[in-house]
């Protein structure tokens, strides 16, 4: 080898090398690396400890955005003033890496001025990019390892306005060199594939007005889709080229509006909204034609703001009836196999790990849940923020972020 390549080598081999750091990624978006809640890398207890180990704690504004883990980091979105920033922070020590702020004015809508001017959304990760949405609707790009800004799409080009009443809730997604994004209003709105690198449009599709529910990925009939729920209803989308494959008509209603991410399991799609209880479909393909069969509905628990989730076979979720309650679905039937006691809250963000739903009450309490649709079971309940915990807590190998109205806080469990 000439020693004339050596140093061109060895740039390389350090630009692979961060590229594989920050291709380990743990906690990659809203709800997780499936934003399906699942936990399958946190190490379950033999017995959980009566209390949690306080690591770190870190000011970071308001907001209900999730923390993103990758490469060793911890990512936050939040808000200080008039301004969104986004910090990186050392995972292990809580030292803020990098800070970067921008002005994001925004004016509160009247019954959503207790949730605060945002931002709502949570980042996405992917290839080294932090992807943020803010309230009001404008798209960011960051480079990881430095917080350099690579673009910006504020959609006005497109819209006339590119966020509903009570701002953007929508979480962006990640995936195959793209980010998925619908921004608009609930009288006009349009769903967009961006290209990761650039920023521009790679497709655009506005046959549905906005909302403020975050989509994800899943496979139905073998055929890999985004499912959203827009304003109108249920749909899965085309991930290369926009297309609608199919729509189940569950629309956005007065000020019921439809936020939670809809719940998977085996074909089936799961999803609830505020006042207006669960209701069950599936999508299916038969010679190229597309068709959704509704198999129940229910009135037994509704949801408002809290995501559902698949532990075990069984729907896990938080209704906002009676006050708020905790409970456990049949995802076969949509028989409620249990409900917990009402007034736990106002909201609830849940994660699943093998054996047991954790289950973050608006109050600041954590409750640790057996996993089983026999009964409602606290194994344990802790209290790692005085409230305000409206952002999904992030686990770890042995641990857990939480984030609440301006903390970040990483938390451990004891060493067995």
């Amino acid at each position: 080898m000439k020693l004339s390549s050596v140093p061109r080598l060895a740039a390389v081999l350090a630009a692979l090398t961060a590229a594989a750091s920050f291709g380990e990624a743990t906690w990659t978006g809203w709800h997780g690396p499936n934003r399906d809640g699942w936990v399958d890398y946190f190490k379950v207890p033999a017995e959980w400890p009566e209390q949690l180990d306080k690591q770190w704690q870190v000011k970071v504004g308001t907001g209900y955005a999730t923390p993103i883990v990758a490469g060793g980091r911890v990512f936050q979105h939040g808000r200080e003033g008039d301004e969104e920033v986004v910090r990186a922070l050392d995972l292990e020590s809580g030292k803020v890496l990098w800070r970067k702020g921008y002005p994001v004015p925004f004016q509160k809508g009247r019954g959503g001025t207790r949730h605060g001017k945002g931002p709502k959304s949570s980042p996405a990760f992917a290839d080294g990019r932090l992807f943020t949405h803010s309230i009001t609707g404008v798209l960011s790009a960051w480079e990881a390892e430095s917080g350099k800004l690579l673009w910006r799409r504020d959609f006005k080009d497109q819209l006339d306005k590119s966020f509903p009443y009570w701002g953007a809730a929508m979480s962006p997604v990640a995936d195959g060199g793209r980010v998925f994004v619908h921004v608009g209003t609930c009288e006009a709105g349009a769903l967009f594939a961006l290209d990761a690198k650039t920023g521009e449009p790679v497709w655009k599709q506005d046959a549905h007005p906005f909302c403020y529910s975050s989509g994800r990925i899943v496979t139905i009939a073998g055929v890999r889709q985004l499912l959203e729920w827009n304003h109108d209803g249920l749909c899965g989308v085309d991930l290369g080229t926009g297309k609608i494959l199919w729509h189940y008509s569950y629309p956005h209603t007065g000020n019921n509006q439809n936020t939670p991410t809809p719940a998977f399991h085996e074909g089936l799609i799961l999803a609830g909204g505020e006042n207006r209880g669960m209701r069950c479909v599936e999508p299916t393909l038969s010679e190229g034609t597309w068709s959704v069969k509704e198999h129940w509905r229910t009135r037994d628990v509704s949801l408002d703001m809290s995501t559902a989730i698949m532990n075990d076979g069984l729907l896990y979720g938080f209704s906002h009836f009676k006050s708020g309650q905790l409970f456990c679905l049949d995802p076969k039937t949509g028989e409620a196999r249990w409900t917990g006691p009402p007034r736990t809250g106002e909201n609830a963000m849940l994660v699943a790990v093998p054996g047991f739903v954790l289950a973050l009450i608006d109050t600041g309490e954590l409750r640790v849940l057996k996993a089983t649709g026999d009964s409602y079971q606290v194994v344990r309940s802790y209290r790692p923020a005085e409230g305000d915990t409206w952002a999904p807590p992030v686990l770890l190998e042995r641990g857990m972020l939480i984030k609440d109205r301006e903390q970040l806080t990483r938390w451990s469990l004891p060493k067995p």
